[in-house]
């Protein structure tokens, strides 16, 4: 395991978007796992300045998302499709084809999360996720008490987000809310993790995840099995490690 510690959230903004970009530079047909959320928007909007100023080839590159948003319309701008595509697939110029999604409305989930796989497998697997961390521990959707050999599902959502998307959406309390998941024996499949946090809310989980027990009580944890990690987080993240 390998910890990076950036000076401040502008330094990690910075050194997240060259992950990326380096990635693609050395592999231009490279499979790239994304998360969402205020960790990552910065790092997104880095990538896509550079690519404007300098131009570099993505024609073969591919993106998907950890996870995505279920029983809600992809025109929601909170759907990780409607956010991945605004921040970084369109202002890189990723064709939509090359833009693997699971899809945010179906009657049968559990053929979504298959497909979602093969299409993965098909591309040779994923060559890099950048992963982020949930207040609680949580990667992808997958919650505390998530089993290390889950594979790719339908998880409930974090109580907490999904009430924020309840308020955002309008959606009434009967209508189910999940989230599609890479399981966490998918995302370990994954050739290089690089499991990103910042901002000193963040530092007690990087604490528990970095420094305690691996447990499915803290889910982040599994990640330190992992042959190829890099943590990459700021000062303020660091701050209890």
């Amino acid at each position: 395991m390998k910890i990076t510690i950036a000076e401040n959230e502008k330094e990690f903004d910075t050194m997240a978007a060259w992950r990326i970009i380096e990635q693609i530079l050395k592999k231009p047909s490279s499979l790239i796992g994304l998360s969402t959320g205020e960790t990552t928007k910065g790092m997104h909007r880095i990538v896509s300045e550079i690519y404007e100023k300098y131009p570099f080839d993505t024609k073969e590159t591919y993106f998907f998302n950890v996870d995505e948003l279920t029983n809600l319309d992809r025109s929601y701008e909170g759907s990780c499709y409607a956010m991945i595509k605004k921040q970084i697939v369109d202002p890189l110029n990723i064709p939509e084809e090359h833009f693997i999604m699971p899809p945010t409305l179906s009657d049968d989930f559990e053929r979504e999360c298959r497909i979602f796989e093969e299409k993965i497998a098909s591309l040779g697997g994923a060559d890099l996720q950048m992963l982020g961390i949930g207040w609680n521990g949580h990667i992808g959707i997958n919650q505390p008490g998530t089993p290390f050999e889950r594979e790719t599902w339908v998880s409930p959502m974090d109580p907490i987000f999904e009430e924020r998307v309840r308020r955002e959406t309008g959606v009434p309390d009967d209508h189910e809310l999940g989230g599609l998941t890479r399981g966490i024996v998918n995302i370990m499949q994954t050739k290089k993790i690089i499991l990103i946090a910042k901002g000193e809310h963040k530092a007690d989980i990087i604490k528990k995840a970095l420094e305690g027990p691996i447990t499915s009580d803290i889910p982040a944890s599994v990640v330190r099995l992992h042959p190829n990690l890099e943590v990459l987080i700021d000062r303020a993240a660091a701050g209890k490690i």
